[in-house]
């Protein structure tokens, strides 16, 4: 029986290599590969091998005769990304396979191996890493302004979907090879400098995503009661920042501006039995929160109409398998008129499960989401706090409200400006040619400085999108090193760590990481759940300092290790 992709897929397309028949598409080397919203397995291609299954880092490939109810839609959804054909014909031809790109050779060229910092901790960081350790006595050095690392695979993905969280375990193995080594807790920008980096490595590489939202500027927006989902996102996951937001689940309804696959995150989340999310690494005080909470719909609200929506059909499906949704008549009727005009298979499969969906005139039994699709936003209503949203219906002047206790924004991410690199504020990256920082004013490279991830190609793609970024980032990288055009580091790896210490006392390495993340488990496992965070710095730092014994021995052999 052939092999199936279901929701879970990161699209870092290890299973394409791994596939001795090439039945998984699209390929990286395929036009549609950066776009794609999930892999697909031919059928009529697979011979069953399981290669993929071994392949994969997030466990999003089972045997058709093992795939669960929730999953039976993905059947279908892989086999219709094939166009039909003759019995027997296998699409492509089978002797044709993705080519695979040889590591980046990077001979030493002066008194240190190639050298390399890289800012951030999150899948870029974590892929360019990987790359670069493919290359014996390469170093790397990767600093983490919070105590923890993965970014957003910790702090983004939602936490019922603890399959997409399994990519950690292929970002523990890279973290545990010879040449890497962390530093946590520190802050480029506050606790060292670009310079600071560029004078003890050859290079340094920023993968620090885009991590602010865009603002939606209208009156009312700022009220007690309204904010950004991704702001609802870092709370629930028990990211530091978000660990004291004052959320107000006290009104019945909430609205989301946006749908993409972060509203639907959030809507579920929001809409969740309380009992299902107790077995998952929520935060136990959102956990709380949600147990008391009054919300009985979430509105997700769209400016245009279904046809454009903004979400993946996967997280569509997964959605309607553990979620209440419901559509108006009308946003109904703009389905069916979109089914009869829209030949794109993807767009029509996404109409298809839109038309299945409830009617929202019924009575409401449990918590639920709504769609809502051609209204744009005017302000939020209230005095003292957020009561409503006003909206004109698209392209007319006729006016809706919707009531909410609660108003969230989830229109798009931006990147942040990073100290002393040149940045695009319109498109919200710093300016890159294959990665390699390009100053605007001059046309030319800012020596030693490169990108990858959302910094460098702005908000598009998905977790396992970062590797083939990062791979062509590292490929531009070491074509530089070994043309001569990277800067000797004035000092050793030793040298490094000393710098950090005298800046950073509280510096987390790799066994202080250790430490934390075994804790964590540990109190989950009481509980029966994957792990209980640490939502707040101090208690991080204590646990660190509560389980380390000797630290100066460890720095020592650290660094006699990287001699």
């Amino acid at each position: 029986m052939p092999h199936v992709i279901t929701q879970a897929c990161c699209n870092d397309a290890s299973c394409v290599f791994a596939c001795p028949v090439n039945c998984i598409h699209p390929t990286p080397d395929e036009p549609g590969f950066a776009t794609s919203e999930m892999l697909y397995i031919d059928p009529d291609a697979c011979v069953d091998c399981g290669a993929c299954v071994r392949a994969c880092p997030v466990d999003a490939i089972v045997p058709h005769a093992k795939v669960v109810s929730e999953q039976l839609p993905f059947v279908e959804i892989n086999k219709s990304f094939y166009p039909e054909r003759p019995a027997g014909v296998k699409l492509p031809p089978t002797s044709k396979l993705a080519p695979v790109l040889p590591a980046a050779e990077v001979p030493q060229r002066g008194k240190y191996p190639l050298t390399v910092a890289i800012v951030g901790s999150g899948p870029a960081a974590m892929y360019a890493a990987d790359e670069l350790l493919t290359q014996p006595g390469v170093l790397v050095n990767m600093f983490e302004k919070l105590p923890t690392p993965y970014g957003l695979v910790r702090a983004g993905v939602a936490p019922d979907h603890q399959r997409t969280k399994l990519a950690t375990r292929l970002f523990d193995q890279i973290t545990r090879r010879r040449g890497f080594q962390f530093f946590l807790n520190v802050e480029v920008g506050r606790h060292l400098s670009h310079a600071d980096l560029l004078q003890h490595h050859h290079a340094v590489l920023y993968a620090s995503g885009a991590l602010h939202d865009k603002r939606l500027e209208i009156d009312g927006m700022g009220l007690p009661g309204t904010g950004t989902a991704t702001e609802i996102v870092g709370w629930y996951n028990g990211h530091p920042d978000f660990a004291e937001l004052s959320v107000d689940l006290s009104g019945e309804r909430v609205v989301i501006v946006g749908n993409g696959n972060v509203a639907l995150d959030v809507a579920r989340i929001l809409t969740a039995d309380p009992d299902r999310l107790a077995h998952t690494d929520i935060a136990d005080y959102a956990l709380a929160a949600l147990r008391d909470s009054a919300v009985q719909e979430v509105v997700i609200v769209a400016r245009r109409g279904p046809v454009a929506s903004a979400f993946t059909l996967p997280e569509l499906v997964g959605l309607t398998q553990v979620a209440d949704v419901v559509l108006d008549a009308e946003d109904h009727a703009r389905v069916r008129e979109d089914l009869a005009t829209v030949q794109d298979m993807l767009t029509r499969q996404k109409l298809e499960v839109l038309a299945k969906l409830g009617d929202a005139s019924a009575p409401v039994t449990r918590p639920r989401i709504r769609f809502a699709y051609g209204l744009t936003p005017a302000r939020v209503l209230g005095d003292s706090r957020c009561e409503a949203m006003e909206f004109t219906v698209t392209g007319t002047d006729q006016v809706r409200r919707i009531d909410a206790g609660m108003v969230l924004t989830s229109i798009g991410y931006h990147g942040t400006p990073i100290a002393d690199l040149p940045f695009d504020d319109v498109a919200g990256v710093v300016p890159n040619e294959g990665g390699r920082v390009i100053d605007p004013a001059t046309g030319r490279r800012v020596p030693g400085a490169y990108v990858s991830g959302w910094i460098k190609r702005g908000t598009n793609g998905f977790i396992g999108s970062n590797k083939a970024d990062s791979l062509k980032t590292i490929q531009t990288l070491a074509s530089d090193y070994n043309a001569g055009l990277l800067t000797e580091p004035v000092a050793g790896p030793r040298a490094v760590a000393r710098m950090v210490h005298a800046r950073q006392p509280d510096v987390i390495d790799a066994a202080g990481w250790k430490a934390i993340d075994q804790a964590e488990v540990e109190r989950g496992q009481a509980q029966g759940r994957p792990r209980v965070k640490f939502t707040r710095v101090p208690d991080m730092l204590d646990e660190v300092k509560d389980h380390s014994s000797l630290p100066l021995l460890q720095n020592l052999l650290g660094a006699l290790r990287r001699r």
